[in-house]
């Protein structure tokens, strides 16, 4: 096994230790927005018995959550103002030969006070599920969205590698500041949403640029071998985790347009903001490529991630190359920061952390060093997580990423294009 494939299966052993933290959710349900002064409450029962693990999701006023009962069969959701919201009880997540007997939708707003109890009626009935087709095809298109926001993070993470050989930690909290400064200009000083993104991008990009010259490319200069780097890039991505979290707190917080209504296409739900993200990606990935294909800078990132020593000989500027790799790869990862954020919904001090495993699983599985490859890998894990979840429970679906990395790391070590590397 090649010393680079080494490095990434440490790494990836590394992310698969703190699977816990991806997959999400006590045993039994937490208050959720215990920040908030307003809540809704409730207690799902059938047949004076609890329901455990009922999941309800509250959405109004830019706002998102969602709770599971507890062993007691109760909830509760807190919100951030008083408003009217959808109260939403989740069919799939009840017991067999239980079915909501009217609404699964209940629309609430407070009285007098800070609290709202809402109550489902349940029976014994046949539920109207819907088909097999339909599911596939909603999870397709939820699948396809993630993946490409997804791409945008691991085309990063999968550039760095081809030109340094890092394998960077770090990048999960690239992809996290993109969302918070967002959060930050967008909510806090108020700009508009869009002014808000392209701030942020450009502050991630500067974030890129300062890293490589503080950290990065002085450990360079003095030789430091690339499992020490990878040592140091865990270390840095602890040490950036925990300042977002000292700043801006353990709660979750909304971007504007979060939570807004589905539109339906056929058996499709999407959102303008799905919409809108989907149509972002696309067209940034296409410049990526146009970047990478078609500029001298790209084709000399290409010719440093082939042979970095090969590119210096034929007079190519390899620290040049790799600084603006660091700063477009982090001004990608923030865009998918604030994309993830959206998709989520919500952004949190360890939201980059939650994605972290499925980028290198993407970049493993497209092949390591090689951003078209990333793309593919990215696309194929963003489907798997989707659809996995007509088989699988939800809080299962990201396991799926770690098994896919496995089965090609056994049968194809170097990706689906990826090149064997040659011995002697």
């Amino acid at each position: 096994m090649t010393p680079r494939i080494l490095i990434v299966l440490l790494g990836v052993l590394f992310a698969a230790l703190t699977l816990s933290t991806l997959t999400a959710g006590p045993a039994h349900a937490d208050e959720v927005g215990t920040e908030y002064d307003f809540s809704f409450a409730g207690n799902v029962q059938f047949n004076g018995e609890p329901l455990d693990g009922v999941l309800i999701s509250v959405k109004g006023a830019d706002y998102k959550a969602e709770a599971k009962t507890d062993a007691e069969g109760k909830w509760r959701i807190g919100v951030p103002e008083r408003a009217e919201y959808t109260i939403t009880l989740d069919e799939d997540t009840l017991p067999d030969g239980v079915a909501i007997i009217k609404d699964s939708e209940i629309k609430a707003e407070f009285g007098q006070t800070k609290f709202k109890s809402v109550n489902f009626f349940l029976g014994q009935a046949e539920r109207n599920t819907v088909s097999f087709f339909d599911q596939f095809l909603n999870r397709a298109v939820n699948g396809l969205n993630f993946g490409l926001l997804l791409a945008l993070a691991a085309i990063g993470l999968s550039l760095i590698f081809g030109t340094t050989g890092l394998s960077n930690f770090a990048h999960a909290e690239l992809i996290t500041f993109g969302a918070l400064m967002t959060l930050v200009f967008s909510v806090n000083l108020a700009l508009p949403i869009w002014i808000a993104i392209i701030i942020a991008i450009l502050l991630s990009a500067g974030l890129g640029w300062g890293l490589d010259a503080v950290v990065w490319k002085p450990l360079r200069r003095k030789g430091v071998a690339l499992v020490p780097l990878m040592i140091v890039s865990i270390g840095l991505s602890l040490a950036l985790r925990y300042l977002y979290q000292y700043f801006f707190g353990g709660s979750t917080s909304q971007l504007p347009g979060s939570g807004m209504a589905d539109l339906k296409f056929g058996p499709v739900s999407l959102s303008v903001i799905d919409m809108a993200s989907m149509g972002i990606s696309i067209v940034v990935l296409l410049l990526v490529a146009y970047f990478l294909l078609r500029t001298r800078i790209g084709k000399a990132t290409r010719a440093v991630s082939d042979n970095p020593s090969l590119a210096s000989a034929s007079g190519i500027d390899v620290d040049g190359v790799i600084k603006i790799v660091w700063v477009a790869g982090a001004a990608l990862a923030g865009l998918s920061g604030v994309l993830w954020a959206y998709f989520r919904p919500g952004v949190s001090w360890d939201m980059g952390f939650q994605l972290l495993l499925l980028v290198f699983a993407a970049v493993t599985l497209g092949g390591l060093g090689t951003a078209f490859g990333a793309l593919i890998g990215s696309i194929i894990v963003g489907l798997f997580v989707e659809l996995s979840t007509l088989w699988l429970p939800s809080d299962m679906k990201y396991v799926g990423a770690l098994v896919i990395l496995i089965l090609v790391l056994l049968f194809r070590p170097q990706g689906i294009m990826g090149r064997k590397e040659r011995i002697g």
